[in-house]
């Protein structure tokens, strides 16, 4: 029988921001429970960004189709503002489920941090 997923710990989220980019570091866990707050929080984080901006994802121990959806309003809410959104250092669940669902293709991502700071605009290239 498979596993299911019924527990939430809480998702956290930090900013950091540099000379031509922001680093916004994603952790725990991207489920219906935790993504209405990190929303706001990501929002808020997404104001006032430069040209560039990285989603580390290196902390995310899970994430369902409500993480999926966070990811994909913050890219709609940026790339208008001519912000590119760059994923970094998913895991390996999250690279198979942003293989499956396309995602891949939708997003830069890179497999690390400094890899994803130094992305060129509109390269996609998906991790292993």
């Amino acid at each position: 029988m498979p596993a299911i997923h019924t527990a939430s710990r809480e998702a956290g989220l930090s900013r950091e921001r540099l000379a031509e980019h922001t680093v916004i570091t994603l952790s725990g866990e991207l489920d219906i429970a935790s993504t209405p707050s990190l929303r706001e929080r990501l929002n808020a984080a997404l104001r006032n960004v430069g040209p560039r901006v990285v989603i580390d994802l290196s902390g995310v121990t899970f994430c369902d189709a409500s993480g999926l959806a966070l990811l994909i309003g913050a890219r709609r809410r940026t790339e208008p503002r001519g912000t590119t959104i760059v994923l970094a250092a998913p895991g390996p669940q999250m690279v198979k489920l942003l293989h499956i669902t396309g995602l891949s293709r939708a997003f830069t991502i890179r497999p690390t941090v400094t890899a994803a700071r130094f992305a060129r605009a509109g390269v996609r290239s998906a991790v292993a």
